[in-house]
């Protein structure tokens, strides 16, 4: 929305919503500073890969069988009857978000909860 048209929307929007005596570009002048704002935040796309991780149900089967125990990429393949790259794509997200850490012994990589509590917490809001 551009030009005439976005200068009408702001006026409905202020005369629902703000005083009369305020003009549409000292609103529209506001609004453009909340966005920056927000668009400024740092945690933003933290929380983003956050939510997109747990928006996967393979991802969230992945969470429980770790809150069981650490488990290596073929344990979790096997598990959930999945392709080694399919697993391996699944933690490496569930990593990146900052929900799973990884173990190297050897050659072997062993994942497990990042944070065992943020995870019961979860539960308890019924996420998980």
């Amino acid at each position: 929305m551009s030009g005439p048209r976005l200068g009408k929307s702001l006026s409905r929007l202020l005369n629902l919503r703000m005083d009369q005596a305020q003009k549409v570009s000292e609103y529209a002048a506001e609004l453009r500073r909340i966005g920056k704002k927000a668009a400024e935040d740092d945690s933003t796309e933290k929380k983003s890969r956050f939510f997109r991780a747990l928006a996967d149900e393979t991802r969230l089967r992945v969470l429980r069988m770790l809150e069981v125990r650490e488990m290596c990429v073929c344990e979790v393949m096997f598990a959930l009857g999945l392709t080694q790259p399919t697993a391996s794509h699944h933690l490496g997200i569930l990593e990146s978000a900052g929900l799973v850490k990884d173990r190297k012994d050897g050659k072997w990589v062993f994942y497990s909860l990042a944070d065992p509590e943020l995870v019961k917490n979860m539960h308890k809001l019924n996420i998980l």
